[in-house]
């Protein structure tokens, strides 16, 4: 963030409009953005479940829906416009294009098996749950993330939400990951309850800042 700072005042462009992340949310970043007149404006937390202790509900899908795996060339324009539909709200994931999907669909860690979609007994998508597996780096293991959970509108309050959550979940503890991870707003007040029900604790927290007087 400071080096964002410095360049934006050096070249003469002013701070309107810029925008930075604190990741971890030190103590020397809130004191930068204070000193220019910055605060927080987006809270990201990172949660965490600890596999081998977690004990998930029995959650059943809805009369009618089943769960299958993404099918690559067949399935992205589908999923495209439920993401979409399910992020319409959502700064970063329902902008994704076609293009961003493909880059990520062309990155190793891609696995169709892990990409699980809720449909009807006609194969409309309702919802979906991507998940994502980070490997062994160093001495850390590898790890499992609730990468993307999203339920389009005509499939809210089935609970398909906590069920493609869960579903999920199992799916990285069967690849025997230790732990899972995921990313939320703070201010998503249902998710956060949903993954606190479900044993996931706050791991570490980043922080957007911004100047006040736009907030």
């Amino acid at each position: 963030m400071a080096d964002r700072l410095v360049s934006a005042l050096q070249f003469g462009r002013g701070l309107d409009g810029l925008k930075a992340w604190s990741h971890g949310n030190h103590e020397a970043a809130a004191d930068l953005a204070a000193r220019y007149g910055y605060g927080p404006v987006r809270e990201l937390w990172k949660m965490r479940l600890t596999t081998a202790t977690a004990e998930l509900p029995d959650v059943g899908l809805p009369n009618g829906v089943t769960l299958r795996p993404f099918v690559p060339g067949m399935d992205e324009d589908r999923w495209l416009a439920a993401n979409r539909a399910a992020f319409a709200h959502h700064p970063e994931q329902g902008s994704m294009s076609r293009a961003d999907l493909d880059a990520r669909m062309a990155e190793d860690w891609f696995d169709p098996a892990g990409f699980l979609l809720a449909v009807d007994a006609e194969d409309r998508l309702l919802g979906f749950h991507w998940t994502k597996v980070h490997p062994r780096h160093g001495a850390h293991p590898a790890i499992g993330e609730v990468y993307a959970v999203g339920v389009t509108p005509a499939a809210q309050g089935m609970g398909l939400g906590k069920a493609l959550t869960v579903a999920g979940i199992r799916h990285l503890q069967g690849l025997g990951l230790h732990a899972v991870m995921l990313y939320t707003d703070a201010d998503n007040t249902a998710a956060v309850s949903l993954y606190r029900g479900l044993g996931f604790t706050r791991w570490d927290m980043d922080v957007m800042y911004g100047p006040l007087a736009s907030v």
